[in-house]
Parts: structure tokens; C-alpha cells; sequence
């Protein structure tokens, strides 16, 4: 295990909560991959698994997403929902939410969300969150898992549009940034599985309510028109020609005017 990591801290940090373990490896194929290996031979719901660098990361749409050891955070979480299936839409959403507040609370930065959720800096990308079920009907379960961009240097992003933490101006330790991130999940997760309507606390975290947006959808033509919103569900408002249409999937991009 490297020093980018501190599963001691880490463990002091953030359990006696939800979080009732916390494990962190050096490197892994895959953080989701590995909680729902562990779901499936009886694994309790509540694990954290962190690592420095997985070699066979997934972003949302099968994309590969990967970074040199030590420069960025891999973390999924397992829970067990009490909330109905047809609700979990909401589930990859808190969780950007959830990253949104943790990174500001532990470096100052002033992060914002591109729906659904992307977590920017800037208009840059810092981070991405892909959510997946596991478990069976009589016990589902949710692998909750964001990569998390901390220490990598301009030459070494994916592409231009991305940044870091180090990138935008905070030193601080990625064991603080995970610390501060797996308590405000506790706290958003918690509030949406309580039943609590969080959409208002989402839309003040959007930044793509409000722009002239692009979102393009698998097997259909992009959409232009201006993001007004965003529905009880978690799905995106977008008025254009045709007038007011919800998407509850997609890529957006954020239009810079003429």
C-alpha cells in the first residue's frame, strides 16, 4: 500500500455509520467490480473499497477510465437500499452530489454539477460516478463507485477538458478529500433512502440549468435547446423548438455562447 491512501485515517474518518469498513488497496482492475465480486459471497452492505490506480476502470457508457498510480481516487461503496428499484434513477446523482460537497469542504474549490453527474471545476471535468445494481430480487444492492481526479498533472489527463484538484490549486491530502466525500454520501444517501425529496438540493448544484445545452442519446439525434431544469425523477428539462422535452439519459454538453 502507498502513502496516497490511509486506511487507518481513512477507518477513524468516516465509519461507525453507514460505513462499517473501510479497505484500501494499491491497485485493483476494477473498485465496482471487486464490491460486487464481494456482494455476491456474502458481503455486508456498508464496505468502502479504495484504491490509488485500477487498471480497468469503467466510466458511464462502457467508457475505460484509467490514471497513472497515485493520482487519482477509485472508491465504490455497497448499500442496500430501502427505497423501491424504479427509484434508484436518484442513486448516481446524490453520489455527484455527494462528491460536489465533499471536495469543497476538504479543498475550497468551487465545484458545480453537469447533469447528471459530472462534478466540474471551471467547466472541467473532476470527477465521474457510475452506479450499478447487484445482489437478487430479495436482496438488491448498489455498487455506488466516482474516480476522482486529485493529483494529476496537465500532461497527464485524458483530455483537455479534465482537471485535478492539485490542477486547480489544493493541496490537499487525497485522504482528506475521501474522508470529507464518504461523509457527505453518508448524508445525502441517507436523506434520499429516508424518504427526503432532495431534487430542490440538486438543481442548486447544476450548473447545466440555466445553459444552452447539446445532449446527444444513444440511437437518436442530438437535441439542442436550453436545460431549464430537472424533473422529480432526475431526468434533465430541455426546451427547443418543439418545446419542453425530458431526457433521463444522455450526454450534455455545455454550449459557450457566440
Amino acid at each position: 500500500m502507498s502513502g496516497f491512501l490511509d486506511a487507518d485515517a481513512l477507518g477513524v474518518a468516516v465509519t461507525g455509520g453507514l460505513w462499517r469498513q473501510v479497505d484500501v488497496v494499491a491497485t485493483t482492475g476494477s473498485t465496482n467490480a471487486d464490491l460486487a465480486q464481494k456482494s455476491r459471497e456474502g458481503a455486508p452492505a456498508g464496505l468502502v473499497l479504495a484504491s490509488g490506480h485500477q487498471s480497468q476502470g469503467r466510466g458511464r457508457m462502457a467508457r475505460r477510465w484509467e490514471a497513472p498510480p497515485d493520482t487519482s481516487i477509485a472508491c465504490s461503496v455497497l448499500v442496500t437500499p430501502r427505497r423501491p428499484m424504479p427509484e434508484w434513477g436518484w442513486l448516481p446523482l446524490l453520489v455527484g452530489m455527494a462528491v460536489t460537497d465533499g471536495v469543497r469542504a476538504a479543498t475550497g474549490l468551487g465545484t458545480t454539477l453537469k447533469w447528471p453527474n459530472d462534478v466540474l471545476v471551471g467547466g472541467r471535468k473532476l470527477c465521474g460516478v457510475l452506479c450499478e445494481s447487484v445482489g437478487d430480487a430479495d436482496e438488491p444492492r448498489a455498487v455506488l463507485g466516482f474516480g476522482l481526479n486529485v493529483a494529476l498533472r496537465e500532461d497527464q489527463l485524458p483530455v483537455p477538458t479534465a482537471t485535478s484538484t492539485r490542477l486547480e490549486g489544493s493541496d490537499a491530502a487525497a485522504t482528506t478529500i475521501l474522508a470529507a466525500v464518504l461523509r457527505s454520501l453518508e448524508t445525502w444517501f441517507s436523506a434520499w433512502d429516508a424518504g427526503e425529496d432532495i431534487v430542490d438540493a440538486y438543481r442548486r448544484r447544476c450548473d447545466t440549468i440555466g445553459r444552452e445545452v447539446t445532449i446527444r442519446v444513444a440511437g437518436g439525434d442530438p437535441v439542442s435547446g436550453t436545460a431549464v431544469g430537472v424533473d422529480a425523477g432526475g431526468g434533465i428539462i430541455i426546451i427547443d423548438d418543439a418545446g419542453p422535452r425530458t431526457f433521463v439519459a444522455g450526454d450534455v454538453e455545455h454550449l459557450r455562447p457566440a
